[in-house]
């Protein structure tokens, strides 16, 4: 089953030609999850062949514009595409009254239910579960209120072993069961003990997404051995000053963070329109974290 992670904007607060607003989407096991939309969000979801009509949760990190400005526009088009299904928008408190305030302002009659869940940046809180996935916040260090957020599957059942099946001839009847953690009773009255039986499932993998913060090691023990680490990267040691005082990291920062979490591996993005070659955040990344990754418009990492 996919879960994987696509890069729709991997720029910062101007947009260039080659990098859009920051915006991304998860696919856990075809559960379909839009994280920040900055501008040109909606055209990015159509250049890379994205359903628009398999969105059905959006989640915005802050309330900044490079983060939110798409979200107004894509709203319209599902309504002029007659949307049905519910869409939920996961945010700062502050988010709702401006949606509902530009689609006021603009005439925009949503014909389908727009239902908010206010974020409490503050605090990690669960805020998203199903059969899948579960979802919390991470709370996060930046100008105003702003959080990430941990995506983490959920424990999977366990294969049977095909041998023992035709040993034991197993009846279907028998099988989820098993899976489930049952026995199996022999005719004889035997009992195969489940261990014997099953492979355990895979660890279910974990992915965060850390969007503009300042280095902050408070999030250590919730990123902790993630199979991937999404990490703003705006500058480089080059403008360290500057990253500090706009609460922003640097890819050594980044870095610093994914290897004393222990991550398996670190995409860095969000970067700054001054950086024309990313070439030198990728280096100063990998020399503190080797298996770093750079964030291109349109790229898919598997998780």
């Amino acid at each position: 089953m996919a879960f994987t992670f696509t890069i729709l904007g991997s720029s910062s607060a101007l947009p260039t030609s080659e990098r859009f607003m920051a915006a991304h989407v998860l696919n856990v096991h075809e559960r379909f999850f839009l994280i920040d939309c900055g501008e040109g969000t909606q055209m990015q979801l159509r250049r890379f062949k994205i359903k628009l009509g398999k969105l059905n949760h959006i989640f915005i990190s802050h309330i900044h514009g490079d983060h939110v400005f798409g979200l107004f526009g894509l709203i319209s088009t599902f309504n002029l595409l007659d949307r049905e299904n519910d869409l939920h928008i996961y945010g700062p408190s502050e988010l709702e009254p401006i949606i509902y305030g530009c689609l006021r302002d603009f005439y925009v009659h949503v014909n389908f239910e727009l239902i908010f869940h206010r974020l409490d940046c503050t605090k990690s809180v669960r805020i998203y579960e199903d059969d899948k996935v579960k979802i919390n916040t991470i709370p996060l260090k930046h100008r105003i209120p702003t959080c990430g957020f941990l995506f983490r599957e959920q424990p999977g059942l366990p294969n049977l072993k095909k041998d023992m099946i035709e040993k034991y001839n197993i009846p279907i009847s028998k099988r989820e069961g098993i899976k489930e953690g049952d026995s199996f009773t022999l005719e004889t009255g035997d009992i195969v003990p489940n261990h014997e039986l099953v492979i355990p499932a895979p660890e279910p993998k974990t992915f965060a997404y850390c969007s503009d913060t300042v280095y902050h090691e408070g999030i250590l023990t919730q990123i902790k051995n993630a199979d991937l680490l999404y990490h703003e990267a705006t500058y480089g040691r080059d403008l360290e000053k500057l990253a500090k005082e706009t609460m922003h990291s640097t890819a050594g920062d980044a870095a610093e963070l994914a290897r004393k979490a222990t991550v398996k591996k670190l995409v860095i993005g969000h970067f700054s329109a001054r950086y024309k070659d990313l070439t030198p955040l990728l280096e100063e990344a990998r020399s503190v974290f080797k298996n770093t990754f750079v964030a291109e418009d349109g790229k898919t990492f598997v998780v």
